[in-house]
């Protein structure tokens, strides 16, 4: 039987977030969830083969810098320009921040395991 697994790409989250992250994808979705710590990084994996959705971090854990850069270098790169990409922060302001740059709605830390978030989620990836 084939498999609708999806391919979602974590940006920039500590391990203990990616384990939640990882856990809340796999637990709702037929997801496979591939994990990188930097913009540029994200990006060649990008080019190198299609997600179905990219979450960033809004502060990279590695080295504090802003998520949203790979939202803004997503979106102007004609090849990647339509990958729907999410911001994971509990900050409203950086959420509209984030969808006034091209973003897709998106969710907090808080609200992981919220039935909101799956039904969130659900748009863009395969249910279980």
């Amino acid at each position: 039987m084939p498999s609708n697994e999806a391919s979602v790409l974590d940006v920039g989250n500590c391990s203990p977030d990616h384990g939640m992250i990882r856990q809340l994808l796999t637990e709702h979705f037929d997801v496979q969830v591939d994990r990188v710590m930097f913009v540029d990084e994200a990006l060649e994996r990008m080019t190198q083969q299609p997600y179905a959705l990219a979450l960033f971090n809004r502060l990279i854990f590695n080295d504090g810098s802003e998520g949203i850069e790979l939202l803004h270098r997503a979106k102007a790169d004609p090849q990647l320009a339509k990958t729907p990409i999410m911001m994971i922060s509990n900050f409203a302001k950086a959420q509209d921040i984030a969808i006034a740059a091209g973003a897709e709605p998106g969710f907090g830390k808080s609200s992981l395991f919220d039935p909101k978030t799956v039904e969130l989620l659900a748009r863009y990836l395969p249910k279980k």
